[in-house]
């Protein structure tokens, strides 16, 4: 998918799901790591990390574009666009946007210690070692295992 794909993408989305025009740049962001994307408050653009689309597929970027726009029409409407509003909340709830984006697998960083949410079924990838008796899920505050640690 090229940048012209993409912003075609992220103004259908826009038309057909919150029946209001995407006015601005939708772009890929290769310096993106750890999100899925983000929304810029003094550009009103929209940038995606093309590495999540290459390992999770165009399903989870249009999940990702979802929930960035919810951001977008929020702020420009004047309302509550941070993740902690309750305009937000209800939009993404109404649009079923997801709050959180699956991580992003990078290669060669050195994460080892890998935990899922025995609850919400989240992965967390960590470079160093956590209690699990200490932490739970950030998501829905479930009890966290170990799953899996590379060598």
């Amino acid at each position: 998918m090229d940048e012209r794909e993409l912003q075609e993408l992220v103004e259908r989305i826009s038309l057909h799901i919150f029946h209001k025009p995407f006015r601005h740049r939708a772009l890929f962001n290769d310096r993106l790591k750890t999100t899925g994307g983000r929304y810029l408050l003094s550009t009103h653009n929209i940038e995606l990390n093309r590495k999540y689309y290459e390992q999770h597929g165009e399903e989870e970027l249009i999940q990702v574009i979802k929930h960035e726009l919810c951001h977008y029409h929020l702020h420009l409407e004047g309302k509550g666009y941070r993740h902690r509003d309750r305009d937000f909340r209800e939009l993404l709830q109404k649009v079923q946007a997801p709050r959180f984006c699956k991580p992003v697998v990078l290669a060669k960083t050195g994460k080892k210690y890998y935990y899922e949410c025995t609850s919400c079924h989240y992965t967390y990838v960590r470079k160093r070692a956590m209690d699990t008796n200490r932490y739970v899920c950030g998501c829905c505050r479930g009890k966290l295992k170990k799953i899996k640690r590379e060598c």
